[in-house]
């Protein structure tokens, strides 16, 4: 599958679930885990980082991941097992070990703040004969199965920040009108705190397999979940990438069950039954997400977007 669009981003101090999905794999191409170092500005560029947070990752690119369930044959290098408070986070280097040789063959996290994940060293894995791979579902495909829909539960607002940074590059500084609906619940409230108001607004609302294409300058679509490709528009409008769960969230909402009350209230009164759960608080974008993927964009060099990543 398509390495997930939020790999990095993570709540602190909360268990995760799996990065991937049982019986899946993808491959990191970038640097991962130690030894840790200072990259100048330049290095940093070439590695995809406009911005640097300190010290970068300089393990091995090219590793393999799994969820922790579907690894066989290894065993936890003890003394390399090392974490914050609930798991184990990597901080050693690798800590998985080939149960018959001893090698060391990568690295197990499952620690509070991580998604569980083992990364396997590209000199580590032999691919051999096996059945053949899950074939490429096409659009239609991944809609009737029910293949985009994932919950997201309280780590909705990591791929929202991911979403956010995009719009915010893919609207060039210019003020965003946003479309009713959930999209506008879900990214309007920071869209006004980050870019101006007044005319010349672009607007922006969701397209994509099964929901055709409205009249709108920026359009949210999903990110094929098994290849990355992302759903590409015909009308002309500028496409934005969503991770799919999130866009399909958006897209074809869970209808809600309703019956009728007996006694009580009037004929013919309905009410929603469970009744939805009020948030507690508006909901809001992952802030660190939202910085990490600016980072990652050429675009955050320019004054007035380097201005919004440096007020955030």
């Amino acid at each position: 599958m398509a390495l997930p669009i939020h790999l990095a981003y993570t709540h602190w101090e909360t268990l995760h679930p799996p990065l991937l999905e049982t019986g899946s794999y993808a491959v990191d191409p970038e640097p991962g885990g130690p030894p840790w170092r200072q990259c100048d500005e330049v290095e940093a560029a070439e590695r995809g980082w406009f911005i640097t947070f300190g010290e970068l990752p300089d393990g091995p690119s090219g590793m393999v991941l799994l969820a922790p369930g579907d690894v066989r044959g290894t065993k936890l290098i003890i003394e390399r097992a090392a974490g914050y408070c609930l798991g184990i986070d990597g901080r050693d280097g690798p800590n998985v070990a080939c149960r018959g040789c001893d090698r060391p063959v990568g690295t197990r996290i499952d620690d509070c703040g991580y998604w569980q994940v083992v990364r396997l060293g590209p000199d580590a894995v032999v691919r051999l004969p096996s059945p053949p791979e899950r074939p490429v579902m096409d659009w239609p495909e991944l809609l009737a199965t029910g293949a985009l829909w994932h919950r997201l539960s309280e780590f909705r607002d990591i791929p929202a920040g991911v979403a956010l940074a995009q719009v915010v590059v893919a609207a060039g500084g210019a003020p965003v009108e946003v479309a009713p609906g959930p999209v506008v619940e879900l990214l309007g409230r920071a869209l006004a705190a980050l870019l101006p108001a007044g005319g010349g607004a672009k607007r922006l609302d969701l397209a994509g397999p099964g929901l055709g294409e409205p009249g709108a300058d920026l359009v949210l679509v999903p990110i094929h979940p098994q290849t990355g490709d992302m759903w590409q528009p015909s009308a002309g409008a500028v496409p934005v990438p969503m991770d799919a769960a999130l866009w399909a969230e958006l897209a074809f909402p869970p209808p809600r069950t309703r019956l009728p009350m007996v006694g009580g209230l009037p004929a013919g009164v309905e009410r929603d039954d469970p009744l939805p759960r009020r948030p507690s608080h508006p909901f809001q974008p992952s802030r660190e997400a939202f910085r990490y993927t600016l980072a990652r964009m050429p675009a955050v060099r320019e004054p007035w977007l380097k201005a919004i990543f440096d007020r955030c």
